[in-house]
């Protein structure tokens, strides 16, 4: 099982995030290129929906194309959190770091707004 880690001395790329934690999730090749996709197919459909709005689209179309944004981002926020849960909550734990499960609780919070 792969463990998250904090940031190393040797990387320097901080990403700007208000409410980080700041630590780092090691991710297979595989897993990184399936996240980038999945991002990359919402960015776009992001895009046609700023095209609709500029191309003065009918409203109903664009909260069409806005709902399937929604589940896009939900689908991809259940295939983060699983993989967090199977990875590195479960590491956390057996290595007895019990505010793991904490920090879970307040996420799914934040996902189920």
């Amino acid at each position: 099982m792969e463990k998250n880690r904090e940031n190393d001395e040797n990387e320097n790329t901080e990403i700007p995030c208000e409410g980080c934690t700041h630590k780092k999730k090691e991710r297979t090749p595989k897993e990184q290129r399936d996240l980038v996709n999945r991002l990359s197919r919402i960015e776009g459909q992001v895009r046609g929906i700023k095209g609709m709005v500029e191309k003065e689209a009918y409203c109903i179309d664009i909260l069409v194309q806005v709902a399937a944004v929604n589940a896009a981002l939900n689908s991809f926020s259940r295939v983060l959190l699983s993989d967090h849960i199977k990875t590195c909550v479960t590491q956390d734990i057996l290595d007895g770091k019990e505010e793991t499960v904490d920090e879970l609780v307040e996420t799914v919070k934040k996902l189920m707004k």
